[in-house]
């Protein structure tokens, strides 16, 4: 993907990092964006202070990458995740933010990096969760959320086909530097993989070979999916207490 320009939100740590490391690994120039500075940048990206929940930001971005690069090729839509709270605990403005972290976002880097992506031919990758399609008991809206963004996904699969190509990765649990932590000590962390039927979390890197795949010239006949990254999902729950399992 040399030569190509790629833009990533929330690409400072995590899985966004992952996905980073992913491109220029491939050879793309990259330019992310958060809302705080990240502790460390990886050589060559550029990052800029960016609220991807304010439409006028997000303009001012993209805008500003066109003007230092004079393309985009390929925008990913990381940003996003939830705390754990229960629905009735959360404010009606807790839920709105979530909702406009997780989805709206993915919709104002849609509508400004539209125009860029038709002239170059490039593509958009939004970042789900299975959270969007199992239920998600904890953090429910973040799962609407990412719902949305999956049938958003496949709308502008067609919407914006042929110039176009929208596709989604789903994460399934992915190991980063805070989920150890989320998920308890050593033990605890073990046996979460031990639902996983792989056997192992993801590593944010693979989550952005995924998106890699998806935006480059291997993928042009793809748009409109959605391609889980989840190790073979979760082990159904009645398996548990079935003794031919």
């Amino acid at each position: 993907m040399t030569g190509q320009v790629v833009l990533v939100t929330g690409g400072g740590k995590g899985v966004g990092d992952g996905i980073v490391q992913a491109f220029l690994e491939a050879g793309a120039t990259v330019e992310i964006c958060g809302r705080s500075t990240p502790d460390s940048l990886r050589e060559g990206v550029h990052f800029s202070s960016v609220d991807v929940r304010v439409p006028e930001q997000v303009t001012a971005w993209v805008d500003a990458v066109v003007g230092r690069h004079g393309r985009i090729d390929v925008a990913v839509n990381n940003a996003g995740g939830a705390p754990f709270a229960q629905f009735d605990a959360g404010s009606a403005r807790f839920h709105a933010k979530i909702n406009d972290l997780n989805f709206m976002s993915a919709v104002y880097v849609g509508l400004a990096v539209r125009p860029h992506l038709k002239e170059t031919g490039g593509s958009m990758v939004n970042i789900t969760s299975i959270s969007a399609r199992r239920c998600s008991p904890g953090t429910a809206v973040y799962g609407a959320a990412k719902a949305a963004l999956e049938s958003l996904t496949a709308s502008l699969g067609v919407e914006w086909a042929p110039e176009v190509r929208v596709n989604a990765v789903s994460c399934g649990l992915v190991e980063t530097p805070g989920s150890a932590d989320h998920y308890g000590d050593a033990e605890q962390f073990a046996a979460v993989a031990a639902t996983i039927p792989r056997g192992v979390f993801a590593t944010p890197l693979e989550v952005g070979q995924a998106c890699v795949f998806l935006a480059s010239p291997l993928a042009t006949h793809i748009t409109g999916a959605v391609l889980n990254v989840d190790g073979g999902g979760e082990w159904p729950a009645f398996l548990q207490h079935t003794p031919n399992a």
